[in-house]
């Protein structure tokens, strides 16, 4: 399959700019040659009908007949030098009996003199006539009155092609669009140049991504907005795929490491077993170390075939009506049950009334189980730990709040990621760092959300939310 040949942005939006720049100019051209055009003839009849109307009134005499004197001619030689016209109009003035009396310049033609009859007898209100020849021309025809009584017709003719010559209107708008297809061109030059620079500054950023290479620096200084948004945005993204780099790196270490302590614990105490290093009570104590190892050895595997399961969305619910007081101090007493430990005080809050939804109680304790032991283990000494329920008319709201150290805030954005564990907690706590992560996404499969809704020196506090 051939691949299209790719061109810049630069060159591909300049041109097609360019392109419709110039179809727009075409148009607007046409349409004012023919405005143009238009105007001029408007123009031109009425300066004919102007002379026509001088000339009417001049040309007849006291006793009310026609006065074929000189001047008429005159009248249309100033008229043309005063007005400043490249053309002079053909007279023709016609007695009442419609028999031309005065022609100027030149003798007037005989099909010429037959247009003007019809032109005389016509009612409409045309200004346009064509030959037999195939002249069009334009005329204006003015009545001659003498005593309240009809005494002529005075009619000028001019070419119509004439109006084609006066090429000072078209000269001007041909400077001006030319002028402004010039200052358009080079407005969308400049502005596409402006705009594929920070986009080509992305892309060879993007380039330096795939390569390995987090370090990029971009401007962020642009006062564009859209342009600022990707800068920034890209940036971020840029910064977390580093931060999740190094979170790859340290899980593959980690991981690496906490399946290959356990190995090597059980395979070291097996051995011992086996050659007889360790006998009697002693060889049983191993064994039991190594049945342990062996089950936290389970329990990782576990973790990490159920973050596949997680991972791609297939967590499975079996949603019941609970009564959601019971279902949390049943879950904290099972739990407090489980430690070993007695130096953490365990409180739950509830309401007096029920409250009660539609939800999966096994995956409430996995939350619920993840959040307690995460907020027993942020508590280095004697402590306490929190349970509250309360409701809104829309939501149910579990927080557990523990008065431990606290969440640093440079790690606060990513201890819902997968495989994150807190710097402080990678030196106390062995495991994998999915439980929170385990525990939103169980919490969106329930139609809620997980969220850290405080933190502090003073302790931090975690907020199950589910929709009732």
């Amino acid at each position: 399959m051939s691949k299209k040949k790719r061109i810049s942005l630069f060159r591909y939006w300049t041109t097609r700019y360019l392109i419709t720049l110039c179809i727009g100019l075409l148009v607007i051209g046409v349409v004012s040659s023919f405005w143009i055009t238009y105007s001029e003839t408007q123009k031109r009849l009425d300066i004919m009908r102007l002379m026509a109307g001088e000339i009417s009134d001049r040309i007849v005499e006291s006793q009310g007949k026609l006065k074929m004197d000189p001047f008429l001619f005159r009248i249309l030689d100033r008229r043309q030098e005063s007005l400043r016209l490249n053309y002079k109009p053909f007279l023709l003035i016609l007695d009442a009996q419609k028999r031309p009396k005065v022609i100027a310049p030149g003798p007037v033609p005989v099909e010429l003199a037959r247009v003007a009859v019809q032109i005389v007898d016509s009612n409409d209100n045309a200004t346009q006539v064509k030959l037999e020849r195939g002249d069009e021309l334009l005329f204006v025809k003015k009545s001659i009155q003498a005593n309240q009584q009809h005494v002529g017709w005075v009619i000028l003719f001019t070419h119509q092609k004439d109006i084609t010559r006066s090429t000072t209107e078209f000269q001007l708008l041909f400077i001006m669009l030319g002028s402004l297809g010039l200052l358009g061109w080079l407005v969308i030059y400049l502005l596409t140049k402006k705009l594929a620079q920070p986009i080509k500054d992305v892309a060879d950023a993007a380039k330096q991504i795939v390569m390995g290479n987090y370090e990029i620096h971009l401007e962020k200084n642009s006062r564009e907005d859209e342009i600022y948004e990707l800068i920034h945005s890209f940036k971020e993204m840029a910064d977390r795929l580093r931060q999740l780099e190094l979170m790859r790196t340290e899980l593959l270490a980690g991981v690496t490491h906490e399946l290959k302590t356990p190995v090597t614990s059980i395979s070291g105490l097996v051995q011992a077993v086996k050659d007889d290093i360790v006998t009697g009570e002693e060889a049983k104590e191993f064994l039991e170390i190594c049945t342990k190892e062996t089950t936290r050895l389970q329990k990782m595997v576990e973790d990490l075939l159920d973050f596949n399961t997680f991972a791609v969305g297939d967590i499975r619910t079996r949603r019941e009506s609970q009564n959601m007081g019971d279902l949390v101090q049943e879950i904290t007493h099972q739990w407090r049950i489980g430690q070993e430990e007695e130096r953490l005080e365990l409180r739950v809050e509830k309401p007096i009334h029920e409250i009660t939804t539609v939800t999966d109680p096994m995956r409430i304790q996995q939350i619920l189980y993840n959040l307690l032991n995460n907020a027993a283990q942020a508590i280095p000494g004697e402590g306490r730990i929190e349970v509250s329920l309360s409701e809104t008319p829309q939501e149910i709201l579990i927080e557990v709040t523990d008065n431990g150290k606290g969440i640093p805030e440079e790690e606060q954005s990513f201890i819902f990621d997968r495989f994150y564990r807190g710097e402080e907690k990678k030196q106390i706590v062995r495991g994998l760092g999915l439980g929170l992560s385990f525990s939103r996404m169980i919490a969106q499969s329930l139609g809620g959300n997980l969220l850290l809704t405080k933190t502090s020196t003073e302790g931090s506090t975690f907020t199950l939310i589910l929709r009732k």
